[in-house]
């Protein structure tokens, strides 16, 4: 049956003289929200590896501060305070920012976790507190294309030193060809190479696939390190060590440590694989355009 008109004009002068609002009842009626303790492994479960390796310990740390509160109670003030204590703790490096990056990526933490809220229902767009914390301004990066003098040396020094010259150059090569990240390296299999027609199948970032042109000479140096280096199956990873064990990030870490030992300016500005990917676009750009260097 409707409700008598009367009555429910009576009823809303009632809550009127009270001061309640609509919002009040409605947010009075729903259930009880989970705690950050109750919530993060539901939280955990829904991200994906990027996420994981970039939001895991922001999300712990939000947990251990506030682990028996329901995720509502957290204000845009307490989310602002624990990014300055981030910001302000980050570890110094050489390429660091005085912690901004941190503090960005906490922001961008807080605010992943409150969207898996909100795409649960629990809570709305508006009531998430870490939508309301502005993030840190990125600053230009340092990074530049390096010199044709710079990637001699520094493909020397891999070529030269360390426990596996091989492996390393290859790598130097492989990046430098393809100017993809060390993901797309760490993430080559077996049936991802096309030596004959010199096409590698690269999977990276944003979950984005492409076949990406090679050399001749590096399709066949990939072919030669991986059946020596016991490959069989086609899903099995392309680029190894001289165990056979598959390739690790620690490789690439290692890596530009060594070449920085060697070449001090490599240390100091803070050189990496990814200064490779930033050569190889600029060339492709400068001579080529916008758009294929995008592409």
């Amino acid at each position: 049956m409707a409700a008598d008109p009367a009555k429910l004009a009576a009823a809303w002068a009632y809550l009127a003289e009270l001061g309640v609002t609509l919002a009040d009842l409605q947010h009075d009626a729903r259930p009880a929200l989970p705690t950050f303790d109750d919530y993060l492994p539901q939280v955990l479960a829904a991200a994906g590896p990027g996420a994981l390796r970039a939001y895991r310990s922001y999300w712990q740390r939000m947990t251990r501060a506030w682990g028996n509160q329901a995720i509502d109670s957290v204000t845009a003030s307490d989310l602002q305070a624990m990014r300055q204590h981030v910001t302000g703790s980050a570890q110094a490096r050489r390429n660091s920012r005085g912690g901004r990056h941190a503090g960005e990526l906490f922001i961008a933490a807080a605010r992943a976790f409150y969207n898996r809220a909100i795409a649960d229902g629990l809570i709305q767009t508006t009531d998430s507190p870490a939508h309301r914390v502005g993030k840190p301004r990125r600053l230009p990066s340092t990074r530049r294309a390096l010199t044709l003098d710079e990637l001699t040396e520094i493909n020397l020094v891999a070529r030269t030193t360390g426990n596996d010259t091989i492996l390393d150059a290859l790598l130097l090569r492989l990046h430098t060809e393809t100017a993809c990240r060390r993901g797309g390296g760490l993430g080559l299999r077996l049936q991802d190479l096309d030596a004959e027609q010199g096409l590698l199948l690269l999977r990276e970032k944003g979950g984005t696939v492409r076949w990406q042109p090679i050399s001749l000479d590096l399709a066949a140096s990939l072919a030669q390190h991986a059946a020596v280096r016991g490959a069989l199956l086609p899903t099995d990873a392309l680029l190894r060590y001289r165990n056979g064990a598959a390739l690790t990030s620690r490789r690439y870490d290692y890596l530009w440590h060594r070449i920085g030992q060697h070449l001090p300016w490599v240390a100091a500005q803070g050189i990496s694989m990814h200064w490779l990917r930033h050569t190889t676009l600029t060339w492709v750009e400068r001579h080529f355009g916008y758009g294929t260097a995008r592409a």
